[in-house]
């Protein structure tokens, strides 16, 4: 196992970059398949996604465009309780297909703030892509359609996730050292 440290915490691989690049070309097969023959609107929640956002747009076929916004929750280890918008949606999403890109959904708050946003707009379809899914942590139950991994409650970071603004740049997903 593979230790880095950011700021003053340990973290060891938890997911490969190869499990990674498996993964997130078999979601990107499904939603190729799904949605063969449409063109579909994806919005990448940022910071977290960016990285994810890139990798699977390698592996679509179909017709597809990408819009990003920021909508925040976490500062440090923790939530913060309330999300926050810091760049907000500029398409109109009127008849179209929509694909929501997340990092991460853990509590389910993120997106269950966001989502009534979007069916106001009333899409042909909306549906939610996620590479990691903190279940046992749903406080907020949101339709998720593609799942990547579905995780234990320890805090990650790496590909795209931060601890305080650090650790975005791993290709790995790191998880955080128990303290003995």
């Amino acid at each position: 196992m593979h230790t880095i440290k950011v700021h003053d915490k340990t973290f060891t691989t938890y997911l490969s970059e190869q499990q990674l690049q498996s993964r997130i070309k078999e979601l990107a097969n499904y939603i190729n398949r799904d949605f063969e023959g449409k063109k579909v609107v994806f919005i990448a929640i940022l910071n977290g996604s960016f990285m994810f956002v890139a990798d699977i747009f390698k592996y679509l076929t179909i017709d597809s465009e990408v819009s990003f916004i920021k909508l925040a929750s976490y500062k440090g280890l923790n939530s913060t309780g309330s999300v926050t918008t810091a760049i907000g949606l500029d398409t109109d999403l009127h008849a179209k297909h929509v694909v929501i890109l997340e990092d991460i959904i853990d509590t389910g708050k993120t997106l269950h703030y966001f989502l009534p946003q979007l069916q106001h707009q009333q899409p042909a379809s909306l549906k939610i892509v996620t590479l990691l899914h903190k279940a046992e942590m749903t406080q907020y139950p949101v339709p998720i359609d593609y799942t990547g991994f579905v995780i234990p409650n320890k805090f990650v970071v790496g590909y795209g996730l931060d601890y305080d603004g650090l650790g975005r740049n791993y290709k790995e997903i790191y998880q955080l050292e128990e303290a003995t």
